[in-house]
């Protein structure tokens, strides 16, 4: 039961920037997650996109492959570079082999074809940030670990 109280928490906590020039899908997206709990926010380019993720923490970020002023799987690879916590997930109405497989190679944690399904997209979504948060339980329980160890050094 605490577990799934968890679940709830962090969905309701979680924040995710849409990236997508397309104005109608943009706010379609940001409404399918704000119904499901999802906090949101929204960028028509990458140069955007950038400003707001360097302003405040997103949990996620959704990232349209084909941008106005950049690409963006270039986009995928500064956010990956500057915010490799964030989650990272690229949309694309152009799917193919290589594009995948460059956005996988850049930091991309999932990669979704257009006409995104809502069911699919939410499961998705609550899958990779549960592994955040996995991730996150992991990095505090080592530092505790290796704070009680430090500790127990410096005693002796």
């Amino acid at each position: 039961m605490e577990d799934g109280g968890e679940k709830l928490t962090m969905k309701k906590k979680a924040s995710i920037l849409i990236v997508e020039d397309d104005a109608d899908i943009r706010e379609t997206m940001s409404k399918i997650l704000q119904q499901n709990g999802y906090r949101t926010d929204m960028a028509e380019n990458g140069y955007e996109a950038i400003q707001k993720a360097e302003a405040r923490f997103y949990n996620l970020v959704l990232l349209d492959i084909k941008l106005p002023d950049m690409d963006g799987t270039r986009l995928l690879a500064t956010m990956h570079e500057s915010m490799p916590e964030m989650v990272k997930i690229m949309v694309t109405g152009f799917p193919s082999l290589e594009n995948a497989v460059e956005a996988l190679n850049l930091g991309a944690d999932a990669y979704v074809v257009k006409p995104v399904k809502p069911k699919s997209l939410l499961l998705v979504i609550e899958e990779k940030l549960e592994r955040q948060r996995l991730t996150e339980k992991m990095t505090e329980d080592k530092v505790t670990e290796w704070i009680k160890t430090r500790v127990r050094k410096l005693e002796d």
